[in-house]
């Protein structure tokens, strides 16, 4: 499977790559703040970016108001959360690293709308690895 790799900028110049690449549980989307100090890396397998998406779409709702955190515990374990301070964001911190990365609300529409399509290629890319795993 080769990278599928889009860059998102919002329109303060702020940047968001996703991308989908291989891993040997099937594929992971990975999501990389590359303009941010420390260039916050973070994973998702395709239950995660599903629980993302929905996330995004909550925090939208929710708005102004608070909204709970969601933990994630599929192949990559994460906790999402909305912050309203010092800007609205969601922040997705990876429970294995550390590591948090904030994505503030102008990417969340053209976010939402890549992940309704890495998602299916991502799902596919594992469905296919593990029915060739067990046809060899």
């Amino acid at each position: 499977m080769p990278s599928r790799i889009r860059e998102l900028t919002d329109p303060f110049g702020l940047r968001l790559r996703i991308s989908v690449e291989p891993h040997p549980k099937g594929a992971m989307i990975v999501l990389e703040r590359y303009d941010a100090a420390g260039r916050p890396r973070i994973h998702l397998d395709s239950y995660g970016g599903e629980l993302l998406s929905g996330f995004i779409m909550a925090a939208r709702l929710a708005l102004p108001h608070p909204l709970p955190n969601e933990r994630c515990d599929g192949a990559f374990p994460s906790e999402l959360s909305l912050t309203h301070e010092p800007k609205v964001s969601i922040r997705v911190r990876q429970d294995d690293t550390g590591v948090s990365l904030e994505i503030p609300a102008p990417f969340w529409d053209k976010l939402y709308a890549e992940l309704c399509l890495v998602i299916p290629h991502a799902r596919e890319f594992t469905r296919n690895t593990f029915a060739k795993a067990l046809v060899h």
